[in-house]
């Protein structure tokens, strides 16, 4: 079983950055694909990256290719996600997911809130 405590959110204006960090529990960090989904009020949880266990493959969602980074460090047990040029609509509640085949694990959230 993995834990995740996700930190980093906050209050940003629009066109700043954030930098969010996923801390996982357990020595089995490496194997398990991890991601990043965020969730509006009123709206579905909603893809935003992932990365391979190995950090080979990233994945974005189009609305934050180009603004957004996932990378993670095995060694520490963490993953991020460098925030850059946010948006108004970037604000959400931000998820941390660990998955390895059909388990997975979420963390509890950190809210992202972006002012214009």
């Amino acid at each position: 079983q993995v834990q995740l405590v996700e930190s980093g959110g906050g209050l940003v204006q629009a066109g700043g950055s954030l930098r969010l960090s996923c801390a996982a529990s357990g020595r089995t960090f490496n194997s398990y694909g991890m991601g990043w989904f965020r969730q509006a009020p009123g709206k579905e949880r909603e893809f935003v990256a992932a990365i391979s266990r190995n950090s080979g493959r990233t994945y974005y969602a189009d609305s934050v290719k180009g603004r957004f980074t996932i990378s993670r460090d095995n060694a520490k047990s963490m993953v991020y996600l460098q925030m850059n040029s946010l948006k108004p609509e970037d604000t959400a509640v931000y998820y941390c997911r660990a998955r390895r085949g059909s388990a997975e694990y979420w963390g509890q959230g950190t809210q992202v809130t972006v002012s214009s």
